[in-house]
């Protein structure tokens, strides 16, 4: 059994301390993952979350039924410093709660040190990531869940996967998919869930 609050309470970080670990880990040599190249991997997502950070803009509808939640929720994210969908739609998660003015509240764990959380909340049989766990005020009761990235792109990884298996092939189209896009489908996903909060 998911002790939610536990975990949200004693071993969730919030955004500036999830990107300080990250950063501290790479002054080492080292990321979030055990293996030698999360580290490659770790310093390309730093970029781009620096990128997305820096150029994301939340649409008004978004922003509308943010303002008009009634009621308070915890946003629990899986997560890894190494993982590209990660990198690029973390961001948003922080943008989502900062512009709630405190009625989301968001904390991230690693996936890799929190292996039965994640595998209650596989995709596909797949421990991927990132996923977003969406919790009461008490942190007690799962309310819904996304992730690990936007549907549209998950079938689209389907038909890119039939083609080729070379991760840097498949990477580059990903994020390539990712820069043009620039949040606007996972806006519009995490606009569906939000709404559906609250009826």
């Amino acid at each position: 059994m998911v002790n939610y609050s536990e975990i949200f309470s004693g071993q969730g970080m919030d955004y500036q301390t999830y990107r300080a670990l990250i950063d501290q880990l790479l002054l080492e040599g080292k990321a979030t993952g055990d293996v030698a190249y999360d580290l490659h991997y770790t310093k390309m997502n730093v970029q781009r979350m620096n990128r997305v950070d820096k150029t994301i803009s939340l649409n008004d509808e978004l922003v509308s039924t943010i303002d008009h939640l009634k009621e308070k929720y915890k946003f629990l994210v899986i997560t890894e410093g190494w993982c590209g969908d990660a990198a690029q739609i973390v961001p948003l998660f922080n943008k989502i709660a900062t512009a709630s003015l405190g009625k989301i509240e968001l904390r991230f764990v690693l996936r890799d040190k929190n292996l039965p959380l994640i595998d209650a909340h596989l995709t596909n049989g797949g421990r991927a990531i990132p996923v977003l766990i969406v919790l009461n005020e008490s942190a007690d009761q799962v309310l819904a869940t996304w992730g690990p990235r936007p549907q549209v792109l998950q079938e689209l990884l389907k038909e890119w996967r039939a083609e080729t298996s070379e991760m840097p092939v498949l990477a580059e189209k990903l994020h390539g998919w990712y820069a043009k896009d620039k949040t606007q489908t996972t806006q519009a996903g995490l606009l569906t869930l939000i709404k559906g909060l609250e009826g």
